[in-house]
């Protein structure tokens, strides 16, 4: 290296070999530092030296002024300053203090750009002493008049730097992608970024764009071409290997390997990646790889099959494609379209699903609220058109649906039953029926198990037309209403509606209900109403063939729906009225005087006399007929449980008396019974069904002992939850005792309601007691007006069964 004689290029060799030595050489540093300032050696030894002072490190750290001294020195050549100034940047700690000086190099413009360039890469080894002129490096970087080769130093310099250079990663990127600086430059920034920070989808498509540059040798001409699998390796690297970023690249930028097959949640995944890939090129303008995300769009689009939910990420993809005037936008559109068929079906096939279970939902909650009843199901229009048709046919034709929407109105229904007084002991199941159209008899239970079809009961008064009516209601596990027949004045369906508590505006679905058979019918007392209310009722039966009703009624004079069977209720045999007397025991007063076997032999013995054939024909039909009734049959059983011996032709009366007898004992006055006859006339002239409680309680009470039980009670709360208390008649044969007093004497009052009430049904019972009750010669003059009032109107139902009657006297 001394020897001036040896060839200036060997002698520079030396200078780099020496360089080489570390430690070994670091002694030599003042003969080194002599070559450099000694400016008669040539040129390519002094940079030699300089380039190895730069290899010895902190070997040199003690000289580091005079390299400083050397940089300052403007004769000296461009090219030894500027190794000098990398040799600063080596000395570590030593140099660092000099980082300002290196500084002042950089920002003088009038610094050749070698020197400048050497400057930038000795900061960005000074650590954080050089950290601070980082934006002099990004400056520096970013100037377009400098020299290519010393900008691309000047990068390597910014890498350097680490996190003090992150700031500027977006000034990076912009020189990576612009396509007027030169190749080496974008090269030398793409390695630099690989100190500074992990880089975000958006920024790391910069990198992963350079796939594309069919020149790749132009970015690295000192070295080997990297090649395509550089950039993305280097996408990889910078990104920190995400999974985003991993999913783009099994796609895009020159995958050797795309997948085949695509399940729905990594499609779905993928084209989410793509979407936010396509935003970052489209505001970065990297056109190479939109194509190429194009393409690969198309491909994903076709791999999986696509939900309802998917149509917004679709429709986006669609929407950039279309912008960019890609023809795979076609083949996203496609899948679009089917996708959305799919959802439509989807959708009508969730609205089909969810209408029934929001109608099912309403028909749980239909018991406890009154405004879900009265909204939802029985206002027509809210029906049909929430309904949507459908919804009124399921609740008029499927069983369950017709029960519950009947249920909240269960107790009213069944009001007019009065079965919280009715029990299994209180029915006889042993009556028996006429089939229709034939002589064939049949136990009534068995003809008749339950309510189906149309049906006409008809029978003598007090044979158990309502009770067996009351036994059907109780035990049928069907919806049923129990009508009077004197309710029915407006027609049937008026008088279902009132008892739905006007919740049924829409009388039209109502019949529609009934017509089906949802709600079975029972109206009991058809003789009991006039005959403008029995045609009422007997159209309303024509209407609805379809529906289940039983009526009752006595015998008279009328036409039955032509849609009905007529059972005829049988008065009961002899040993049937044996079987009833015994089986009325359970019933009777707990204090009754005779019971057990006494009163079962105190019943044989009663029937034997009563029915003794050694007596009249006329007397032992009478008898037969009274004790074939098990209405009185009931008061013989109670009169013989008191001792009593019943008077067959004045039950009514004799019970009536022995009531008196006690009710004077009691309360210490005689039982009011013309005004208390008075006050029933009216109340069956208005139709009323309750007794005057406030004005006849303590008779009330009397009437209903056990041990006559005349009068039966029902008690209620009101709608303010107050306790309510009601009586009624236990039956007409009793109501008529007490009507037919009104019908006695010889007044002008008394003689127009014997002619007013002839044709009227409510009172046919009155004039059968009467038959019994009046003197035989007024019964006799009632008799002729009878059959009198028969032959003008055709009616005989009341005057046959007068003559009857009074013959027998």
């Amino acid at each position: 290296l001394k020897d001036q004689t040896v060839d200036a290029y060997v002698r520079g060799n030396a200078a780099q070999a020496l360089g080489n030595l570390g430690q070994a050489g670091a002694k030599y540093v003042p003969d080194i530092l002599n070559f450099l300032k000694d400016q008669t050696v040539d040129v390519p030894v002094r940079y030699n030296t300089a380039f190895a002072m730069s290899k010895l490190g902190q070997a040199g750290a003690k000289y580091a002024p005079d390299i400083l001294n050397f940089l300052k020195d403007k004769t000296v050549d461009a090219y030894v300053r500027s190794i000098a100034a990398l040799a600063l940047g080596n000395l570590g700690q030593a140099g660092a203090k000099y980082a300002s000086d290196i500084a002042n190099f950089l920002k003088d413009q009038t610094v050749d750009a070698k020197i400048r360039g050497s400057a930038a890469l000795a900061l960005g080894k000074l650590g954080q002493a050089g950290a601070k002129y980082t934006p002099d490096i990004a400056n520096f970087l970013k100037d377009k008049t400098v020299n290519a080769n010393v900008r691309y130093i000047a990068a390597q310099a910014l890498g350097n730097l680490r996190q003090a250079g992150a700031k500027y990663v977006p000034d990076i990127l912009n020189i990576l992608k612009d396509q007027t600086v030169e190749a080496k430059v974008r090269g030398s920034v793409a390695e630099a970024l690989e100190n500074i920070r992990q880089l975000k989808l958006e920024e790391v498509v910069v990198v992963l764009n350079y796939v594309y540059e069919p020149n790749q040798q132009n970015f690295w001409p000192s070295r080997n071409t990297k090649g395509f699998e550089y950039w993305r390796f280097l996408t990889y690297f910078l990104s920190g290997g995400t999974d985003e970023v991993k999913t783009l690249l099994k796609w895009v930028g020159y995958s050797q390997e795309t997948p085949v097959q695509l399940k729905y949640e990594e499609g779905k995944k993928t084209l989410a990646v793509f979407r936010d890939a396509w935003k970052a090129c489209q505001e970065q303008k990297l056109q190479r790889m939109q194509k190429d995300l194009a393409k690969q769009i198309a491909v994903v689009v076709s791999k999986v099959s696509w939900k309802p939910e998917d149509i917004t990420l679709l429709q986006t993809h669609y929407n950039n494609l279309k912008q960019g005037n890609y023809n795979q936008a076609d083949t996203v559109q496609s899948t679009i379209n089917k996708v959305a068929v799919w959802k439509w079906f989807s959708s009508a096939r969730n609205t089909i699903l969810l209408h029934p279970a929001f109608w099912l939902a309403l028909i749980f909650a239909y018991p406890k609220f009154p405004q879900v009843q009265a909204i939802f199901f029985w206002n027509p229009w809210v029906r049909k058109i929430l309904g949507v048709g459908y919804v009124g046919f399921l609740l008029t034709w499927v069983p369950y649906l017709r029960r519950k929407l009947f249920e909240p109105f269960k107790p009213s229904l069944l009001a007019d039953a009065g079965l919280d007084n009715f029990t299994s002991l209180a029915y006889f199941p042993e009556s028996q029926v006429k089939l229709p159209g034939s002589e064939e008899i049949k136990p009534i239970t068995e003809a008749l198990p339950s309510i189906q079809g149309q049906i006409v009961l008809e029978g003598d008064s007090g044979l158990g037309k309502s009770m067996f009516l009351r036994h059907l209601v109780k035990t049928s596990p069907r919806i049923v209403v129990h009508l009077p027949a004197q309710k029915c004045d407006k027609g049937v369906i008026e008088a279902i509606q009132a008892k739905l508590h006007g919740q049924a505006q829409d009388a039209e679905f109502l019949k529609n209900l009934i017509y089906s058979g949802a709600i079975d019918i029972c109206i009991d007392g058809l003789n009991e109403v006039t005959a403008d209310t029995r045609a009422k009722i007997v159209n309303f039966v024509e209407c609805y063939f379809r529906g289940n009703i039983i009526m009752t009624t006595q015998p008279l004079e009328w036409t039955p729906p032509s849609t009905a069977k007529t059972y005829t209720l049988q008065p009961l045999t002899r040993q049937q009225t044996e079987q009833f007397l015994i089986s009325r025991q359970p019933r009777l007063p707990k204090d009754a005087k005779i019971q057990g076997s006494q009163y079962e032999q105190a019943c044989r013995s009663y029937l034997a006399d009563a029915l003794n054939d050694g007596q009249a024909a006329e007397e032992l039909n009478a008898a037969q007929r009274t004790l074939s009734n098990p209405m009185d049959l009931t008061l013989v059983a109670l009169m013989l449980s008191q001792g009593k011996t019943p008077d067959l032709f004045h039950l009514q009366e004799q019970q009536y008396n022995q009531m008196a007898d006690e009710f004077r004992k009691e309360w210490n006055y005689e039982f009011p019974l013309k005004k208390f006859s008075e006050a029933v006339y009216q109340m069956r002239l208005d139709d009323e069904k309750a007794l005057p409680a406030d004005i006849f309680h303590q008779e009330l009470q009397s009437l209903e002992d056990e041990k006559y039980k005349m009068v039966v009670s029902r008690q209620w709360q009101d709608t303010a939850g107050e306790a309510k208390k009601e009586w009624y008649f236990r039956h007409d044969k009793i109501m008529d005792f007490f009507l037919v007093q009104n019908f006695f004497g010889k007044g002008d009052e008394a003689e127009s309601r014997l002619i007013d009430h002839m044709g009227d049904p409510r009172f046919r019972g009155v004039y059968f007691l009467l038959a019994i009750l009046l003197p035989l010669d007024e019964a006799k003059q009632l008799r002729e007006k009878l059959i009198q009032y028969a032959a003008d109107t055709k009616d005989h139902t009341v005057s046959d069964t007068f003559v009857q009657l009074l013959r027998t006297r």
